[in-house]
């Protein structure tokens, strides 16, 4: 059992180094239209992260690897009864790549305007898309005795916990673009960038809020396992690293901010598996019919062989990555070959 053990904090830990890696980048096109107010500090905005959006999507890919090998049949479920959704994020993560590709072909304030449009509201049709999707998780699908999630349009994913937790992941998402923002411009677009934190942390403050309090005056079952006190460390530690990254904000020093930042979004996200576990999909239908890190995972062989190549292959991930960052480190200097 200890290989489901490990597979299941590996995956949590994959889908955490996506929100993190990747969050930031849909964070700057979250407040790609609203931060950055003419053509110069919108190229500035989309160079911070142009050298390594998409690296930072191979963590994307690597958490629906993982989750085909390790757990098959919950990949099933997933990508069978939430096919609409599947699709609607596969167009909105095309139409960001497109935007940032295609703005910078042609000079008309006209053309560019509408890529900056497309690359706006793609990042927030992704972040929505992504909190909707852990908020349908959260509370739970209907799935049946043989694995099979039962739904009848994409309208019943937008129930009032799913669409709260896709408003706090947009404003989570949004400051650590901001924080990464704060990182790589200087001038009057990082004073702008600098001002819309403290309002956005503490509308962030607010849902996080809500979200636990609506879970907590429903009885919801996640909430039960931190009946252990000391399970409660991990989303104690998420409040610490809030408070951290306010007060570094605050106190100028944007790389403990960013840090603290990316800290809370991966202890927030163990907080809900630990809360799940050790469900990967629970069912409203009947409980016996969740699919758990037990029921839902390949064979003993191949979890092995999976972690063979996982200790092989993800040191050579995170050193590709680590190098990309340390070598576009800095503030954002445009140039010919510049979006």
């Amino acid at each position: 059992m200890w290989l489901n053990y490990v597979w299941w904090g590996l995956f949590v830990c994959v889908i955490a180094g996506y929100l993190i890696m990747d969050g930031f980048d849909i964070g700057v096109g979250l407040l790609h239209l609203f931060v950055a107010r003419n053509d110069t500090e919108r190229r500035i905005s989309l160079n911070s992260i142009g050298p390594i959006w998409d690296g930072n999507e191979v963590w994307l890919v690597l958490g629906g690897g993982v989750l085909f090998a390790a757990f098959p049949i919950v990949y099933a479920a997933l990508f069978s009864g939430f096919y609409g959704a599947m699709m609607l994020v596969l167009l909105v993560l095309i139409l960001r790549t497109v935007s940032i590709e295609f703005r910078s072909k042609v000079a008309a304030p006209g053309w560019r305007a509408l890529w900056d449009g497309v690359f706006a509201g793609a990042s927030l049709g992704l972040a929505l898309l992504l909190g909707v999707a852990f908020g349908n998780i959260v509370s739970g699908v209907p799935l049946d005795a043989e694995g099979q999630v039962r739904i009848g349009s994409l309208l019943d994913l937008l129930h009032p916990m799913s669409l709260l937790m896709g408003l706090t992941t947009v404003v989570m998402l949004a400051i650590q673009g901001a924080l990464y923002l704060d990182l790589k411009t200087e001038g009057a677009l990082n004073a702008r960038v600098r001002r819309c934190l403290p309002p956005l942390m503490g509308l962030f403050a607010l849902l996080a809020v809500a979200t636990d309090g609506s879970m907590f005056f429903s009885g919801h079952p996640d909430l039960s396992v931190y009946r252990q006190v000391w399970l409660l460390l991990v989303p104690l530690g998420a409040v610490a690293a809030f408070g951290v990254s306010w007060w570094a904000s605050a106190r100028r020093r944007p790389g403990l901010a960013f840090a603290s930042w990316a800290a809370l979004i991966a202890l927030l996200l163990f907080s809900v598996a630990i809360g799940l576990f050790p469900n990967l999909l629970p069912s409203t239908t009947d409980p016996s019919y969740s699919l758990t890190i037990y029921n839902a995972a390949s064979s003993a062989y191949t979890l092995t062989v999976m972690l063979v190549v996982a200790l092989i292959g993800m040191p050579v991930v995170i050193a590709y990555l680590a190098g990309v960052n340390y070598f576009f480190r800095g503030k954002v200097r445009l140039s010919s070959h510049s979006y």
